[in-house]
């Protein structure tokens, strides 16, 4: 299987707190191989294999942030 890249809107990202936030959450995701979270453009990047997305989704909840639909 090729590497999986996910990409979220997420508005609330603002500051450094919240790239660091997201990332430590999003990585102790099965799978997660890398994130990228770009406060420019409010969005998060999730690279990786076999990435459940409603996981991923759910880390970044926890991190505490709200996915844009």
């Amino acid at each position: 299987m090729g590497i999986d890249a996910i990409r979220y809107s997420v508005p609330g990202v603002s500051c450094e707190h919240c790239r660091e936030a997201i990332a430590t959450e999003v990585a102790k995701v099965a799978g997660v191989d890398s994130v990228d979270v770009d406060l420019d453009r409010k969005l998060v990047t999730v690279h990786g294999r076999s990435l459940a997305e409603a996981v991923v989704r759910a880390a970044i909840d926890d991190a505490g942030y709200d996915v844009a639909d």
